[in-house]
């Protein structure tokens, strides 16, 4: 989406900050964990185990939605200025392979960044790289509303 050399990030980004803004979240139950952030991209693991699964034992597809919106909400309001904030408007979500155990990455990347609008494509990974789900997140960008006071 944009120039390698130019990050869109309009907020200070870090690992840590990221995984902080999780605690007492559907994030941190699911133990949804941010790992690596580019220019214009964000990833997280998710585990597959019992509290992702669905009663035939795979991946359940909700837990993947809910991987790829939270991807794409976080990286949606990382990348608008401090007087906007990012809500979402629709996710879809295409399941192409099942998982039984172990852990699933996420990576969003931007595929419109406009000034009321923001798509953002998601794709989830198992430790093979085999897509596993891919998802569209389209968001509002919304204004923060001054104090009239």
């Amino acid at each position: 989406m944009s120039d390698a050399m130019t990050p869109i990030w309009q907020q200070p980004l870090t690992l840590a900050g990221l995984n902080a803004s999780s605690r007492n979240t559907l994030m941190a139950h699911l133990d949804i964990v941010y790992t690596a952030f580019g220019p214009d991209w964000l990833e997280a693991t998710m585990p597959v185990d019992h509290r992702t699964h669905q009663p035939l034992g795979m991946l359940h597809g909700g837990a993947s939605v809910v991987l790829a919106e939270t991807l794409g909400s976080l990286a949606a309001n990382m990348a608008v200025g401090p007087d906007s904030y990012c809500v979402g408007l629709e996710v879809n979500a295409n399941h192409l392979r099942a998982k039984r155990e172990g852990v699933v990455t996420g990576r969003c990347s931007p595929l419109h960044l406009g000034a009321t609008t923001q798509v953002w494509q998601i794709e989830i990974r198992d430790e093979r790289s085999r897509l596993l789900c891919t998802s569209r997140l389209t968001v509002a960008v919304l204004k923060h509303k001054r104090d009239k006071g």
